[in-house]
């Protein structure tokens, strides 16, 4: 692979959310693995973020004509070639009663193919730290959840070696001693979701039925203002109880509608025909892919300061960012006035996949001439 050093604008120039000082753009195809998680297929049938990034991510990079192997479960859909451990995504398998000897097949997979690439990304958290540090591959990880769990301080000071993206700012601030390469803000394709000029009068909710997700805010923004509110939300296990006890009384306002979860196509016609996406969340969000599926169709968004929120929404442009209820009121009241063509040129500027397909193959080139370097050394040494 030759790499082309460029310093100033232009396609080879410092995208933003790459931190490099030296810029590399790939000019010879790369044999690039990404390594899913199995939980969901990719891109999922309803729910599921990380896998659609990797998915978006994937049908990027083979359209700029990279070669790319996808590890993930046996139901995906990919334009790559596929390598599976899992015959379906784990969360649609009733029959899987240990999901960790799955992955641990899905590795052995990648060690035995491993020579075959010039990169391996992985989407797994830390499954592959040890696997990666023995045998030296060219890897990276993209870090796709909240880093403020107290247990993992010590797991990444003990693979300080191991280089992270981050997909915020915010979410690499929870873990300011990890070896950070890069941040990477999620992109996806321009014409995935449809542009709705003219909405209808709900407001939308899309994402999980859990606390910190906050469903029961968006009711109560909502049902105060007198708009309906239509909700698209997983249920796991996990958070029935918290429904059953905290959000199902809710749903019995003549305002609110419950969708469950929505697929793609559902998903555009939900979200442009919202006025706007509540977003009243109470937790360091790493991103909030809905945040920009609703950009994508011209939907303001009202969102609260947690997390990634003001690195993606730019307030009185795309929609508002608001720290109360008082305030989310307000901005509610408010979104109508935004314009909804802005929105979605504002999207196409700073989310598509070609951006983040592009920032990637940039730290793709970092990592490679990084190891390269480290090589170079051990062999000096010896």
């Amino acid at each position: 692979m030759r790499l082309r050093y460029a310093h100033g604008a232009g396609r080879g120039a410092r995208a933003p959310g790459v931190d490099c000082g030296i810029q590399f753009a790939c000019l010879d195809a790369m044999r690039i693995a990404q390594v899913a998680p199995l939980f969901e297929s990719v891109p999922p049938r309803g729910y599921g973020g990380t896998e659609r990034i990797v998915h978006y991510l994937t049908e990027e990079l083979i359209r700029l004509g990279h070669d790319v192997t996808l590890f993930a479960s046996g139901d995906s859909q990919t334009s790559a070639r596929l390598v599976s451990s899992s015959p379906c995504a784990l969360r649609a398998d009733a029959t899987c009663e240990d999901s960790v000897a799955r992955y641990l097949v899905m590795l052995e997979l990648v060690y035995r193919q491993h020579e075959a690439f010039d990169i391996i990304h992985f989407h797994i958290d830390y499954l592959h730290f040890l696997m990666c540090r023995c045998l030296g591959l060219p890897q990276l990880t993209t870090l796709h959840g909240r880093q403020d769990i107290p247990e993992l301080r010590g797991l990444y000071r003990a693979f300080s070696d191991m280089p992270l993206v981050s997909i915020s700012n915010a979410q690499r601030a929870q873990l300011p001693e990890a070896n950070w390469t890069g941040t990477v803000l999620h992109g996806m394709p321009i014409d995935l979701l449809s542009f709705t000029p003219t909405p209808e009068n709900y407001f939308a909710f899309v994402g999980r039925m859990s606390p910190e997700k906050r469903v029961d805010r968006a009711i109560e923004i909502a049902t105060t203002l007198g708009v309906p509110l239509r909700i698209a939300a997983k249920i796991d296990k996990r958070e029935q109880a918290y429904f059953q006890e905290r959000v199902a009384p809710l749903m019995k306002h003549p305002l609110v509608e419950y969708l469950g979860e929505v697929g793609e196509r559902e998903k555009s016609k939900l979200l442009g025909g919202a006025r706007a996406l509540l977003f009243p969340i109470d937790w360091p969000e790493p991103f909030g892919l809905v945040m920009i599926e609703a950009l994508a169709c011209g939907t303001p968004v009202v969102a609260f300061d947690h997390g990634a929120v003001p690195e993606v929404i730019e307030p009185g442009v795309t929609g508002f960012i608001v720290h109360d209820m008082p305030g989310a009121l307000e901005a509610a009241r408010q979104v109508d006035q935004l314009d909804r063509g802005l929105i979605r040129a504002t999207f196409e500027r700073r989310f598509s996949a070609r951006r983040m397909a592009e920032e990637y193959l940039e730290l793709y080139g970092r990592v490679r001439l990084a190891q390269r370097g480290w090589r170079g050394l051990r062999a000096g040494a010896a």
